[in-house]
């Protein structure tokens, strides 16, 4: 998925929706040629229920038969194939690649409902390409954030000639893709805006939008209100064009409902070879989908990295080719070549090549700080699972955040947290940015270490357990963890998503618990993961507040929930530091001689 700027956790939107068609090493510097190859547009591909999608067809000269390469997409097969160089590259290699429009986009026929209707015709479509007289049977798939999910909502269908695939940049579960800790990811409202409703208007001849451009401008206007309209389900704006919002709003995040778009409990049915590719500033949803989806096939299949591999860099959202995730640049080794990366995988697992995929270490990360690339044979690498406990600052301002030893003296620190004035993100694109003007602010707590004495290298998932209280029924609380230089710059280590936790939804197997007031809770945000090695006279800090918007759905405070209330109140959340409720971030600390 891919949402406005400032707005939200994915990455700039900026009306541009070239970076998730498909993530190629770079941009072609000029179109693509397709000259000397067979070249069909809008071939009809017909879906078990009746609905036609189209896709253009692109393959070597000469009868076959080939391999094939399907491709789907929500942001127009057509755009896709001359922005990109990756489609020529297959087809120069050998394959045949079909690039498809997704139900009730472009070209195809049907309703969009985003996502919903992506396992089955993912399945009819690798099928029907496994079918076809110019086909020898043999499927992969590729593409990044939507195109990347599309492949594994089919993958768990089991389509019998699927080989391959390298989903890059997507989601391992709804808990982490349209909430994330419980709290409803607001940049669904400036995806579909962006992406669906102009389209939906178009077709149905209705006023408002009809273009990207059209549709910015507007969002420009209307933005900020859309995304402060409160109930949630209150906003008007897609009430004839997607009811996928007023849906998605009326099944929370404990609903049942939401299996369809579950892979955690599905590793199983698939036999695909998978590489697994994000990154350390990804969207949130994106380091925690590939690490998880890797680990779920390794122990589906025995407890090996049978056809599985997990790539994870340090770039944000289908960037890649770049060297440079927000304010924070890298050596130019930290770039890839993404063609490379993903034909490589498919050359060997669909078409068979002896190329050594098979043979290389599984596991291959960047690491942040040491800007160097590591490889390994399992995820995570072996740490030092290090407590830092939260205690009591010296100066009044700043706590503590001091490894292995636990607070002596009964302590707490309290703020308030007001959904009318939530902490905002003042950041209008994804990446590492300067969030210590945050710790200025009253409703958020601030604790570091001192300054580091030697290099510390953090890699692997991070825990954040949070001992609080509150005087009202329910509250969110996000725990961000930050490299602090020097000279006072304080970059976020990933996107906005990973690092909160509702109140409410503590045990989320058990359903929804509203807090009993001013009774203490231990919350546990496990999804926190990067890989960074904190330089000698850094600091490693954490600030903790109750909200973070417009990222995410703010918490009411009443009890109630904001997709069907818009009553708010002030609450006073406590975050404890004492022998009997150890706050603490569990960091995995590598040991490097």
């Amino acid at each position: 998925m891919l949402a406005y700027p400032a707005m939200t956790s994915r990455a700039s939107f900026v009306f541009s929706f070239a970076c998730v068609l498909v993530a190629s090493s770079a941009l072609a510097e000029s179109s693509p040629n397709y000259s000397g190859m067979t070249f069909e547009k809008n071939v009809a591909i017909p879906m078990r229920d009746g609905v036609v999608l189209r896709g253009d067809v692109i393959r070597p000269q000469g009868a076959g038969p080939f391999a094939v390469l399907v491709y789907r997409t929500p942001y127009n097969k057509e755009d896709a194939l001359q922005e990109y160089a990756t489609f020529q590259h297959a087809v120069e290699r050998g394959y045949a690649v079909v690039a498809v429009d997704v139900r009730g986009r472009y070209a195809s026929d049907g309703d969009v409902r985003p996502y919903e209707t992506e396992g089955r015709d993912g399945y009819d479509t690798i099928e029907w390409a496994a079918k076809q007289s110019w086909s020898n049977g043999a499927v992969g798939t590729f593409g990044l954030s939507y195109p990347g999910a599309v492949q594994w909502l089919a993958a768990v269908e089991n389509p019998p000639h699927l080989k391959a695939m390298v989903p890059a940049m997507t989601f391992s579960t709804y808990q982490n893709f349209f909430y994330a800790g419980g709290t409803f990811d607001m940049s669904w409202i400036d995806w579909l805006w962006g992406n669906i409703a102009w389209d939906v208007r178009v077709k149905k001849n209705l006023p408002g939008p009809h273009n990207y451009e059209e549709a910015a401008a507007e969002w420009k206007k209307h933005g900020d209100e859309m995304h402060s309209k409160l109930p949630l389900n209150s906003m008007d704006a897609f009430r004839e064009l997607t009811p996928s919002y007023y849906g998605w709003l009326a099944h929370p995040v404990d609903d049942p409902w939401w299996d369809w778009c579950e892979l955690r409990n599905k590793y199983f049915k698939t036999s695909a070879a998978v590489l697994n590719l994000s990154a350390w500033y990804d969207d949130n949803y994106g380091p925690e989908g590939a690490a998880t989806n890797f680990n779920g096939l390794v122990h589906s299949r025995g407890g090996k990295p049978d056809r599985t591999a997990l790539l994870m860099g340090p770039w944000v959202h289908g960037e890649m080719a770049v060297a440079k995730a927000g304010e924070r640049a890298f050596p130019s080794l930290a770039a890839i070549d993404y063609d490379e990366v993903v034909l490589r995988w498919l050359d060997h697992y669909v078409r068979g090549i002896n190329n050594g995929v098979d043979r290389a270490r599984p596991v291959r990360y960047y690491v942040m700080g040491a800007d160097e690339w590591r490889d390994a044979d399992s995820w995570p690498p072996v740490a030092r699972r290090t407590p830092y406990f939260l205690q009591p600052g010296t100066d009044g301002n700043f706590g503590l955040l001091v490894p292995n030893t636990r607070p002596a003296k009964p302590g707490s620190t309290a703020f308030a947290s007001d959904p009318a004035d939530p902490v905002k993100n003042v950041y209008e694109t994804s990446g590492a940015h300067d969030y210590r003007e945050l710790s200025k602010r009253s409703d958020v707590l601030t604790f570091e270490t001192a300054a580091l004495d030697r290099d510390t290298e953090i890699t692997g998932p991070i825990e954040a357990d949070m001992f609080m209280s509150c005087d009202s029924k329910d509250a969110d609380l996000y725990v961000r963890l930050l490299d602090v230089a020097p000279d006072g710059t304080a970059f976020n280590l990933m996107s906005p998503g990973l690092d909160v936790q509702r109140a409410s939804y503590r045990q989320i197997a058990k359903g929804r618990q509203l807090l009993t007031p001013d009774t203490v809770y231990e919350l546990h945000l496990t999804n926190l993961m990067t890989s960074n090695v904190f330089k000698s006279g850094h600091r490693i800090r954490i600030q903790i507040s109750g909200s973070f918007f417009p990222n995410f759905s703010r918490n009411l405070q009443t009890g109630e929930l904001e997709t069907v209330s818009g009553k708010t109140q002030k609450a006073t959340i406590r975050i404890y530091h004492e022998r009997a409720h150890p706050s603490r971030m569990i960091l995995p600390v590598i040991a490097h001689n």
